[in-house]
């Protein structure tokens, strides 16, 4: 009987494993190819298409990819489905936790958050396992997933205030829409489209209803509410965005302080990571400022989303953000900070990997594959001989940043482990392990 790769989406782990397990044991996947995407959300934060950790595994292992990346926000739900998963189908794989936090250093400027001064998104990378219950590091992820259900509760309390005839239930409404109650803007946005469907339905009500809440004339509303992806954009953009409906300018208290965050994701040995956006904002013209300010807080890696650098309509936006990318690639690789790119896959739109071999991309694809192999590398190293890039081991051990990168990079570049060596290496003990992997690099 064929495997219904849908099955994959299920809220039952169980499902998934047993899906996965089925697949895996279908026809010959391809070989890996040469493109990577090590930034792709799940639904245990917010994927456009619902996809499991385990699904956006089967899909870039499907496609071919060399590596591949979780990102979820504030959680660390699927990090070990993910891994596992890139066990079964022979997939190199990282897994990485996404926040917003607040940088006192630079709070009067705008950074990676439009019109949000001090406040930037920033990323843990190469998560191997969630910290264990009743430590430091536990608490506060719980706090981190906390917050964020307080703002999103805060937003929706903002929001009824003007929408009262589609008020929303947060844990009936919208924590069901994910698998583990993480929700996001988006789910926020999704399920006050559903309630207004189940109010108003598909019709001249609900065309009424929403052209009053976008400021949109009647046939432009009904336009946007057929083409469900860009439809959802503009309702978050009305409501939760800048200037809309629940939108507050968060302060200095709204999110986590940077050094806090990166102290955090030391403390669970994985890589404090930047994230940088297109090069315009005030805080990242400067590229020096923004990475000295950034490294300064324990920060050892950057994640880029390429496709926001390139795929531009406008022709001189186009050149001045790909010369942007190039400047800000050529400073981290200057100071040894590996790269992590990817897609994000959490809105309609977005391309399911970026191309490598395109024109724009070309001249960095040794960096970001590197960066890649790095990331993946350290989570082996990490999750099967406690040897992380950021263990004191391995700072002993390799004390030059240029040795420690080619050392983890050779590590990610070996084939892809499988079950049976993971289990193996598993009862062997971490310092048997740590001896496989360096006899693999002779």
């Amino acid at each position: 009987m064929q495997t219904n790769v849908n099955n994959l989406d299920s809220f039952d782990v169980h499902e998934r494993r047993a899906t996965l397990a089925g697949l895996a044991r279908g026809p010959g996947l391809p070989a890996a190819g040469s493109n990577v995407n090590m930034h792709a959300h799940s639904f245990y934060s917010f994927n456009a298409e619902g996809w499991s950790p385990s699904r956006v595994a089967w899909e870039c292992r499907r496609a071919g990819l060399y590596a591949a990346g979780l990102c979820d926000f504030d959680v660390l739900d699927g990090v070990e489905e993910f891994l596992d998963a890139g066990l079964a189908l022979g997939l190199r794989a990282a897994a990485h936790i996404e926040t917003r936090v607040f940088l006192a250093d630079m709070r009067e400027v705008e950074i990676t958050s439009p019109g949000e001064p001090g406040v930037t998104y920033i990323m843990g990378a190469g998560f191997v396992r969630s910290p264990a219950a009743g430590t430091r590091a536990a608490d506060d992820l719980a706090a981190y997933r906390r917050r964020a259900g307080e703002r999103n509760q805060a937003l929706i309390a903002r929001i009824h205030q003007h929408l009262p005839e589609i008020a929303l239930d947060y844990v009936r409404d919208v924590m069901t829409l994910t698998p583990a109650g993480n929700a996001t803007e988006r789910h926020i946005i999704r399920a006050y489209v559903r309630q207004a469907a189940h109010r108003f339905g598909e019709g001249d009500s609900a065309v009424a209803f929403w052209s009053g809440v976008l400021g949109k004339d009647g046939e432009t509303t009904r336009r946007l509410m057929a083409e469900a992806p860009r439809f959802e954009e503009a309702v978050r953009a009305r409501l939760v965005k800048r200037g809309g409906l629940g939108y507050e300018q968060p302060s200095e208290s709204t999110f986590p302080r940077a050094a806090d965050f990166t102290a955090w994701v030391r403390a669970c040995g994985a890589l404090p990571m930047i994230t940088w956006l297109d090069g315009t904002s005030a805080g990242e013209r400067d590229a020096q400022a923004l990475l000295d300010c950034m490294c300064g807080h324990g920060c050892v890696a950057m994640n880029i989303v390429p496709d926001r650098n390139w795929n531009i309509a406008d022709p001189e936006e186009r050149r001045r953000k790909i010369a942007n990318l190039g400047t800000i690639v050529a400073e981290a690789e200057r100071r040894g900070l590996p790269l992590n790119i990817g897609t994000e896959m959490n809105r309609h739109g977005l391309p399911f990997v970026d191309d490598l071999n395109g024109e724009a991309l070309r001249p960095h694809r040794a960096a970001f594959l590197r960066g890649a192999r790095i990331m993946a590398g350290h989570s082996l190293l990490a999750r099967y001989a406690d040897y992380g890039y950021l263990s004191p081991a391995a700072e002993q051990d390799l004390t030059e940043v240029k040795e420690r990168n080619a050392f983890f990079e050779a590590i990610g570049a070996l084939p892809p482990l499988t079950e049976a060596q993971a289990r193996d290496l598993q009862a062997g003990g971490a310092g048997k392990a740590l001896d496989w992997f360096r006899r693999g690099l002779q």
